[in-house]
């Protein structure tokens, strides 16, 4: 048999035992499709709109409890920074030559606070939070970057009604293979 012939063989034997394999591990429950549940686990993405954003809410006073207790030693007892990122001041700055990017001067929707907070941090322990706890802790950070009153109480309806300071300066991506139709009329 040529060598070409051989090849193409082998190569169909493997795929035939490929094949068994896979049909072989349903027996034995590894893998299946996901469940409705399962998915709902996973889908807590929060889009720039406040789209997805659980019921409950917090206060600024929860919110210096909650991060004074998990946030500050990473981020700085004021949110100033530390080990973690700086997530107070920065107004004004984006322009100059060492600008500082921070939640109060460089993140454009307050809705994707509570997201990235809820599903990363704290960074030991990230999902630990609860939806209320993620709701002060953003009213916090809101508040100390003078975007909310120091007696502010924040949920969903609130939150996605934030202007932020940097909303108009950041543009969509030019590309053309990235274009989302759903934001031609400026998300």
């Amino acid at each position: 048999m040529p060598l070409r012939e051989l090849r193409i063989a082998a190569f169909a034997v493997f795929a035939l035992i490929c094949a068994t394999a896979a049909q072989a591990q349903s027996p034995y429950g590894i893998g299946h499709t996901a469940t409705p549940a399962e998915i709902a686990g996973w889908n807590i993405d929060i889009d720039r709109h406040g789209n997805n954003l659980p019921p409950g809410s917090g206060s600024v006073s929860r919110g210096r409890e909650v991060f004074d207790q998990q946030c500050a030693a990473c981020h700085g007892a004021k949110g100033e920074g530390g080990i973690g990122d700086q997530l107070v001041g920065g107004q004004g700055t984006l322009a100059t030559p060492k600008p500082v990017r921070t939640v109060g001067s460089y993140w454009p929707y307050a809705p994707t606070l509570f997201d990235y907070i809820r599903r990363a941090m704290p960074q030991n322990a990230p999902q630990s939070l609860s939806n209320d706890d993620v709701y002060a802790v953003s009213a916090y950070i809101l508040s100390l970057n003078g975007l909310l009153p120091a007696d502010a109480v924040l949920g969903a309806k609130t939150l996605s009604e934030i202007k932020m300071p940097n909303r108009k300066m950041l543009v969509d991506d030019p590309r053309p293979d990235v274009k989302n139709p759903a934001c031609m009329t400026g998300c």
